[in-house]
C-alpha cells in the first residue's frame, strides 16, 4: 500500500469544509468499532459508555494498551458526525446515536 492509501481524509463537524489527513488502518478499526456500539435509536450511548464497549474491540496492534484510542474516537466520533453517519442526541452529556 502506498503512503497515500495508508491515510484518508476526515472531516469534522465543528469546522466544516476542512479535512484532517490520518491513518487509515486507526481510522478504520475506530469507526467500525464506534458503530458497532452506538444504538439507532435516540438518546443513544454516552461517549464514556460507547469508548469502555469499543475498547475490547479495537485490534492491540493499533492501540495497545488501549493508548490514544480516546483521541481517535473523538476524530471519527466529529468526522461521522459531519457525515451525518451518527448524530448527538439534545442532552448533556453528549449520547451519540446511528442514524438512519
Amino acid at each position: 500500500m502506498s503512503a497515500v492509501e495508508e491515510k484518508i481524509e476526515i472531516e469534522n463537524i465543528n469546522t466544516p469544509g476542512r479535512t484532517t489527513r490520518v491513518d487509515r488502518a486507526k481510522y478504520e478499526a475506530m469507526r467500525a468499532a464506534l458503530l458497532s456500539v452506538l444504538p439507532e435509536a435516540e438518546p443513544g450511548a454516552l461517549v464514556t459508555d460507547a469508548k469502555t464497549a469499543l475498547l475490547p474491540l479495537l485490534p492491540e496492534t493499533l492501540f495497545p494498551q488501549g493508548k490514544t484510542a480516546g483521541w481517535w474516537l473523538k476524530a471519527v466520533q466529529l468526522d461521522l458526525e459531519a457525515k451525518g453517519i451518527i448524530a448527538r442526541a439534545a442532552t448533556k452529556p453528549v449520547r451519540l446515536h446511528q442514524t438512519a
